[in-house]
């Protein structure tokens, strides 16, 4: 290895005097492994105040003194530190990592372990690569081990380093280690700890003292930095998140889709969701931020693109949430003449291919009480590997279910079906004493679900009574004050009247238990009955399925129901085309008071349903479909319409969109009318799928530097305001609020 070469002027400036090997202008390799631990000791101890001081000449124009020769001077001190932490050996490759190897390692100096005057063991943090640790001892005062064991005590904790030295011990199986790439900085494969005796050791940056480390600590979203360097597990999910996407990129090439970058700066087009404008300096002209590539691939479609894919950065202006950022990722493809059914299959195919490939690869441990995937190979002796959470194995053939049928089984349109109870519809078995109790309604409908946890071994209902009792005392007020009457919990209880169910009444309580979803009613079940208006299901959720949603993740952290980590898919299709508008959401702009209920290209999905264009819209469904999974929606799709006349029918005669609104979709309506094929779709939320493969509820643990739920990178401070000159250069000016 060959290490720096510095001036003897230069240590002279540093502060490293009693250099004795020193005797001419450039110090011999052999004597810079000596002097190092030195001038790494004095680096150490003054950068912090050396760096202070150089930013403080350079804001005043130079040190005390006057003159340039003190800014002279400091400008050489900070030119010394440069070379001292930028000139390093370079790391070793996979292949000479072997017992009694000379190899070299970057990383973090994570922990030190002092165990005698003349032995210290360290740990270096290095990400995807097996555990490694320094083991510094020696045997003469002033031998090479010796200043390099003092200079490793003497850098501090968490700073970068380099570290050379032999190849002590290399622990894993012999029969499964292999090289599998090489090139400086990678390891063997099949590896989970190296032991390396150390040779030398240089920092190559320092640690401050001011920023304080310990067990559990937590940095603010203003240092993400912070954030992912001390947190295991969100490094962890950044490293398996583009070997998620490298997977799913050789599914499709493999099915032969071609990969096609679409354009960033698109326009504005009435979709649904509020876009982000981008001001030109062409006054009155704005870009806008795609919310999908749908007008792009569509369009390649009819250019005769058989397949297409692409990873795609995608901007949204909505409300923000756990997995919603307004800036996001998607897998998006589409397939010419291809039906809805073809595009639901090649989804079951890449994520099935996904599937096998993290459960040969990773494994989920738990690591301080978190939970998160490693690949195989990283694992430790003391890693427990948990069966249940290891659960990626999924066969083709996902089900399918109908939006009414999701809504009247689950009260929501993506469906958790690990949740073990589901929802009947029972008021035909409920007397209207009991109903009039629970609403004001007139003949509502009334839905209920019977929730079992599980009991202590004595079969006492005291926690099962006081998480009830906690959980309705705590529902979010629209659940607690729904205008259609407030839900009411009824806990099986043997001991009283009627089993605890007497407001049901006798005749209701008989009624109930023919029902098949109450006939084996224990002590302890707990039956949630909820009325609505009995009309066909619109939107996202009933009441009783938020509910019942809530009560079941409720009951799961409180230990009342075992977690299930395995991964349930399905899908969710037949939805309405189209959806009444709301002031939250006023679709696409058109004057019919409704809009489409994903995007304005959907196609039916019968020819009932293009008769029911003309007669009755909002009866007519759609040949859209959505994936699902543990209750997240990841994706959805759906077939398009490929013919100029009927998108422009239903732009311009169903949605009653105006002259100007038509104009934005000329581009589109052009390329369909060139002869386009048959096509159809899907978007996979790729923040989203990578999240739950990885056991996490929030798109911020699986992305690098994610937005706050106000839409602002804290480590920035971004949105920016904008400057007069900014506004002057794009032709903008702030309007005055209706306040005002």
């Amino acid at each position: 290895m060959a290490f720096p070469r510095v001036s003897l002027r230069r240590l002279s400036i540093l502060g490293t005097r009693n250099l004795r090997p020193c005797r001419s202008n450039l110090i011999s390799q052999s004597a810079w492994a000596q002097c190092l631990p030195q001038i790494s000791r004095h680096l150490t101890q003054s950068a912090a105040s050396r760096y202070s001081a150089a930013a403080a000449a350079a804001a005043g124009g130079g040190g005390g003194g006057g003159g340039g020769g003190g800014a002279s001077t400091i400008g050489q001190q900070l030119r010394d530190e440069w070379a001292a932490y930028n000139n390093f050996p370079s790391a070793s490759s996979a292949e000479a990592f072997k017992e009694g190897e000379r190899v070299t390692v970057h990383g973090f100096l994570l922990r030190k372990r002092v165990k005698s005057s003349r032995l210290v063991f360290a740990d270096i943090q290095i990400d995807n690569a097996p555990s490694i640790q320094v083991v510094a001892t020696y045997e003469e005062a002033n031998s090479p081990e010796h200043l390099a064991s003092q200079a490793l005590r003497a850098i501090p904790l968490h700073s970068p380093v380099a570290v050379t030295g032999t190849v002590a011990k290399v622990h894993g199986d012999p029969n499964t280690i292999s090289i599998d790439s090489i090139g400086p900085g990678t390891f063997p494969k099949g590896v989970f700890r190296i032991e390396i005796g150390l040779q030398t050791v240089q920092p190559l940056n320092v640690f401050p003292k001011d920023i304080i480390v310990s067990d559990g600590v937590q940095f603010p979203p203003a240092d993400r930095h912070m954030q992912i360097r001390f947190s295991d597990s969100l490094r962890s999910r950044l490293l398996i998140r583009p070997q998620i996407g490298t997977q799913l990129r050789k599914s499709l090439d493999s099915l032969g889709f071609t990969e096609v970058e679409t354009p960033i700066l698109f326009k504005s087009t009435p979709e649904g969701a509020r876009e982000f404008l981008v001001p030109t300096r062409r006054p009155g002209f704005a870009y806008a931020l795609p919310q999908s590539p749908q007008q792009y691939k569509q369009t390649l479609m009819a250019s005769g693109v058989r397949a297409y894919y692409q990873f795609a950065r995608c901007f949204r202006d909505e409300d923000l949430r756990a997995d919603r950022q307004p800036e996001f990722t998607q897998l998006d493809l589409e397939m010419a003449f291809a039906t809805g059914k073809d595009v639901m299959r090649t989804v079951e195919s890449i994520i099935t291919s996904l599937s096998a490939s993290l459960k040969d690869r990773f494994c989920f441990v738990k690591r301080d009480e978190e939970i998160y995937p490693i690949p195989r190979d990283s694992l430790k002796p003391t890693d427990v590997e948990d069966a249940n959470l290891n659960c990626y194995e999924q066969k083709p053939d996902f089900p399918r279910i109908t939006y009414n049928e999701a809504m009247a089984r689950f009260g929501i349109d993506k469906p958790d079906l690990r949740i073990p109870f589901e929802i009947s519809r029972v008021d035909h078995l409920l007397t209207d004493g009991f109903i009039s109790m629970i609403s004001d309604l007139d003949k509502p409908a009334v839905d209920a679900f019977k929730f079992r946890p599980t009991l202590d071994d004595e079969g006492d209902l005291t926690h099962a009574l006081a998480f009830v009792d906690e959980f309705l005392r705590t529902l979010p007020t629209p659940l607690a004050n729904n205008k259609d009457g407030a839900p009411v919990a009824l806990i099986v209880n043997s001991k009283k009247p009627l089993s605890g169910l007497s407001p049901l009444g006798f005749e209701g309580v008989e009624g109930l238990t023919s029902h098949e979803a109450f006939a084996d009613i224990e002590d302890g079940d707990v039956i949630v009955f909820q009325a609505r208006e009995d009309k066909a299901f619109q939107g996202g959720s009933t009441a009783l399925g938020t509910i019942r949603n809530l009560m079941y993740h409720g009951a799961v952290s409180k230990g009342l129901i075992p977690q299930d980590f395995s991964f349930k898919f399905l899908w969710v299709t037949d939805f309405p085309m189209f959806t009444p508008n709301t002031e939250a959401d006023p679709g696409q702009g058109g004057s019919a008071g409704f809009s489409a209920t994903h995007h304005p290209f959907t196609a039916p999905l019968t020819d009932n349903d293009v008769e029911l264009l003309a007669t009755d819209p909002l009866k007519a469904r759609a040949d859209h479909y959505d994936l699902v999974v543990n209750g997240v929606e990841l994706g959805g799709g759906s077939r398009r319409i490929h013919m100029a006349k009927m998108q422009e029918y239903v732009l311009k005669e169903i949605l009653q969109m105006t002259p100007e609104g038509m104009k934005q979709f000329s581009h589109l309506l052009k390329a369909l009318r060139a002869g386009c094929p048959p096509h159809a779709g899907f978007a996979l939320g790729f923040d989203r799928l990578v999240a739950v493969l990885t056991h996490t509820d929030s798109i911020r643990d699986v992305t690098a530097f994610p937005k706050s739920m106000k839409g602002e990178d804290l480590m920035v401070n971004s949105p920016g305001k904008i400057s007069s000159h900014e506004l002057l250069t794009y032709h903008l000016a702030f309007a005055k609020s209706q306040k005002e």
